[in-house]
């Protein structure tokens, strides 16, 4: 049974732990607004921007005409996954969700006898992935450093995902983040940006439109497919930054709550405890005055 002092100096240790965590769930709180509106800022011009590039990628179809990027190698034998995640934990499941869903992914394409590489992008997702897939790593980006993520970031990624492209190091590339719905839910998320999939055109509500482009649709994807595995990129990216701020908010609550709890039982231990100990007193104190 553990002394009063020990109970006294774990209850202070539990409070000093619950004004940490407290402190950590409102600074995410404060940070999760900003990264929020970011990435909801974004949905409608990737939105936009993907249904651009449905419409100009149907009417190039699978010609050899079409930019590369669109049309892919011909093969689909080697796969680059771009494991995007944080660079710090006390998340809760958020960087172990996205792995998780990166293993899955990796083991599903081995047991076809496909050949997996894996780029990293976050500190957590390197650190979950090593042990199992370390052999397959080709490289890591280190965010570490920014305050907060911008398109310049996305742009150097995609940058190193389009120079091992053109070299050859890869037929088929996934980036695997996390889709920010609200706080407690965030859906870990794969989605294939090389050879570019667009969902979707721009006809709405049954309505469809004709466009003449000029120069040429091959020429304006030549162009815009590399601005688009950038944009994909950047918008897992700041989907990232809303999914990891809402899962430290919703794990520093709960281990806020839990500290609370520990505290009452705690202090309950040792008040009966102190309790005891008072009795015993009182029980010797009456016992030597019966003695005499």
């Amino acid at each position: 049974m553990p002394s009063l002092k020990d109970l006294k100096n774990r209850i202070e240790s539990v409070k000093s732990t619950r004004k940490i965590t407290k402190a950590m769930q409102m600074v995410a709180a404060a940070k999760l607004r900003r990264a929020q509106e970011a990435a909801e800022d974004s949905r409608p011009y990737t939105k936009r921007f993907n249904a651009v590039m449905a419409g100009l990628a149907a009417s190039v179809g699978g010609s050899d005409s079409a930019p590369k990027l669109l049309r892919g190698t011909g093969s689909d034998q080697v796969h680059l996954l771009v494991v995007m995640t944080a660079e710090r934990g006390l998340c809760g499941g958020f960087n172990s969700n996205i792995a998780k869903l990166a293993r899955q992914k990796a083991a599903g394409l081995k047991a076809a006898g496909k050949t997996v590489k894996i780029l990293t992008v976050g500190k957590k997702g390197r650190d979950a992935l090593k042990r199992d897939l370390g052999s397959d790593f080709v490289g890591h980006v280190d965010l570490s450093d920014v305050k907060r993520v911008g398109y310049a970031n996305a742009q150097a990624i995609a940058k190193d995902i389009l120079t091992r492209f053109d070299a050859g190091e890869f037929d088929v590339a996934t980036i695997f983040f996390s889709e920010f719905v609200n706080v407690v839910t965030q859906i870990p998320t794969a989605q294939q940006i090389i050879p570019a999939s667009y969902e979707g055109g721009e006809a709405q509500d049954g309505a469809s439109a004709v466009y003449d482009y000029e120069p040429g649709e091959e020429r304006i994807l030549a162009d815009l497919l590399p601005r688009g595995v950038a944009t994909q990129i950047f918008s897992g990216l700041l989907e990232n930054g809303a999914s990891e701020q809402g899962a430290r908010m919703s794990a520093m609550d709960n281990a806020t709550r839990n500290a609370g709890d520990m505290i009452d039982k705690l202090t309950i231990e040792f008040n009966r405890s102190r309790q005891a100990v008072i009795t015993n007193e009182l029980i010797e104190i009456i016992s030597g005055a019966e003695a005499l």
